[in-house]
């Protein structure tokens, strides 16, 4: 771990150092995952978290841009399930954090001093952390637990699974992020929806099968340029 935090800290200062237009971002996930093969949520619930990280851009043209950077994100969901007349339930909350890293189109359209824009790319994403907690309550009878999120250490460039486990989440994500925003002058704001691509099961492999048990992350976030 101390390993891969230095080198993120180097990536990190290289691009701060020959940034263009650098600045930090951080604000509110809405995340979630989808429980059914037509990528639906049923009951799942929204989870409320958070993202903050350093992004670059490039300034390359008036009208498009490359945007990149490094964000500490979290993902997950929260699911309720009541029965006996609602007086018993089993309540559950599941937050991993990632260290991601986007890679995005910028199209901008000025508006007097600052911007509109839209964005689109890929991610992929490093599981680091996170806690997955639960509460029962049967006939009067609470019992609670929280235990760490488990990652597996499968090679992320191959299709097998030998670090695969039921409890355990798959080390590394990926999808496509879609969102647009506002500039004026060194303030930003931006509203993006990221679309993961792989299933977090770790002994699942049949990304494209179908799209249940994949990311789905609102993120509404503000940013100031270095």
């Amino acid at each position: 771990m101390k390993k891969t935090l230095s080198i993120l800290s180097v990536i990190i200062f290289t691009l701060s150092a020959k940034a263009q237009k650098t600045y930090i971002q951080g604000g509110l996930n809405l995340a979630n995952i989808t429980k059914t093969n037509e990528g639906q949520t049923e009951d799942n619930n929204i989870l409320a978290t958070f993202n903050v990280g350093i992004m670059h851009r490039f300034k390359l043209a008036p009208l498009f841009d490359i945007e990149t950077g490094l964000l500490f994100t979290g993902k997950g969901s929260k699911a309720e399930t009541y029965f006996n007349g609602d007086n018993d339930y089993v309540k559950t909350k599941f937050n991993p954090y990632y260290i991601e890293l986007p890679l995005n189109l910028i199209l901008k359209i000025p508006a007097g001093n600052g911007a509109f824009f839209l964005n689109a790319g890929p991610y992929v994403a490093m599981g680091v952390a996170g806690k997955a907690k639960s509460e029962v309550k049967i006939l009067t009878i609470l019992s609670t637990s929280e235990k760490n999120i488990k990652f597996s250490n499968d090679d992320p460039f191959t299709s097998e699974q030998d670090d695969a486990g039921y409890d355990k989440l798959k080390r590394f994500d990926y999808g496509l992020n879609f969102g647009a925003g506002v500039t004026v002058q060194h303030i930003l704001f931006k509203v993006n929806y990221a679309a993961g691509l792989a299933k977090i099961n770790s002994t699942a492999s049949d990304n494209n099968a179908n799209d249940k048990n994949k990311y789905q992350t609102i993120s509404i976030s503000a940013g100031f340029s270095l």
